[in-house]
């Protein structure tokens, strides 16, 4: 089993979904006690998310970078960044390392293969859903066409994801206004949605819509445990 390298706590809401979902996917193949050979580095996400707020991409960038090469010295045969927002940085984070970065981007085509999609709604974070380090790849590479919710809807994700996901906060009115929004995406075509930001995952289920979804935090881990596996 290789060692994967992982930089959390982007919440760290979600960093414990990956932090389960990789042992029990470990123990799901190999049985008995094994679990997950992982190197985590865990920021504090308050400074991040203040930088996010200014625009302080170059600090955010240094800061993931410095993750990454302190999981590389300790042992990591890969890397995830355990967010989505942040493989805004992507590209300088894998220049900076000697192991390759299980992109975000490949996790989602996997799920959107899974499912027969090739239209996706995405939600996330403004930054995720008005910039294209995500939709791009997956246009470019895998032919995949993004749409994402008009501006009320944008502002109504972007908001509840920091002042509500990342806290801990699961509230039902919110479910709603995300299961509205999905809903009308699928209207539009979507023949899938991505649950583009780590932590609506742990709002919105499956049952809650008519349209597939598909988790990015799940998608990720099925992509990091095929190659540690």
């Amino acid at each position: 089993m290789k060692t994967l390298g992982i930089l959390g706590g982007m919440s760290w809401e979600s960093t414990i979904s990956y932090y389960k979902l990789l042992n029990e996917g470990v123990r799901g193949k190999l049985g008995g006690l094994h679990s997950c050979r992982m190197v985590m580095h865990s920021v504090d996400f308050a400074p991040f998310a203040e930088q996010m707020g200014s625009s302080d991409w170059e600090s955010i960038t240094a800061g993931l970078v410095n993750g990454a090469k302190s999981v590389e010295a300790g042992g990591a045969d890969a890397l995830i960044i355990a967010t989505n927002t942040m493989h805004k940085a992507a590209p300088e984070v894998q220049a900076a390392v000697n192991i390759p970065l299980l992109h975000m981007a490949d996790a989602i085509a996997a799920g959107a293969e899974k499912c027969g999609a090739s239209k996706l709604g995405l939600l996330g974070t403004a930054f995720t859903m008005e910039q294209d380090f995500l939709s791009r790849p997956l246009k470019e590479k895998y032919g995949l066409e993004v749409i994402v919710p008009d501006c009320d809807g944008r502002s109504m994700v972007h908001r509840t994801i920091f002042d509500e996901l990342c806290c801990g906060k699961l509230m039902d009115n919110t479910r709603e206004g995300y299961v509205k929004i999905i809903e009308e995406m699928a209207v539009q075509g979507a023949e899938a949605i991505v649950l583009g930001c780590t932590e609506i995952g742990l709002l919105v289920k499956p049952e809650d819509v008519s349209v597939p979804l598909i988790d990015t935090v799940e998608a990720h881990v099925d992509l990091a445990l095929n190659y540690v596996l």
